[in-house]
């Protein structure tokens, strides 16, 4: 799956003795210093990456800047189904990306939300 969040930026950790590697979604830039900003959960605030003595580096990620309705669309595997056979889920919605990319989100039989990136084709409404 595609990774998305609301900078379009990924703080990357390699991990010290007592803490592993980890990835983090850029929060925000310090105003001041430009530096970025991500949650520290222990904490319950923001801190700038630099703080961390394992702060590896910035990684980007897809920024989502709108999400519109499915239409209609659906998504096809050939043999993503029960026993290897076909499946075809509803997009449910469209990402659309800083970049103008759109990516089909679906929702399977189980409410199970997923990006269809993977799919062998996309349906348009009204095609069988």
């Amino acid at each position: 799956m595609r990774y998305f969040n609301g900078t379009g930026w990924l703080a990357i950790f390699t991990g010290t003795e007592t803490m592993i590697g980890r990835t983090r979604d850029v929060d925000a830039w310090d105003e001041a210093t430009g530096v970025a900003l991500v949650v520290d959960p222990q904490r319950g605030i923001r801190r700038p990456v630099t703080d961390y003595p394992d702060f590896s580096h910035l990684e980007p990620a897809s920024q989502v800047v709108a999400a519109i309705p499915g239409g209609g669309w659906r998504a096809f595997w050939k043999d993503e189904g029960p026993d290897n056979g076909p499946l075809t889920e509803q997009v449910l919605a469209w990402l659309i990306t800083a970049k103008g990319g759109a990516t089909p989100i679906t929702v399977g039989a189980r409410g199970d939300v997923d990006d269809a990136e993977s799919a062998d084709l996309l349906i348009p409404p009204g095609e069988e």
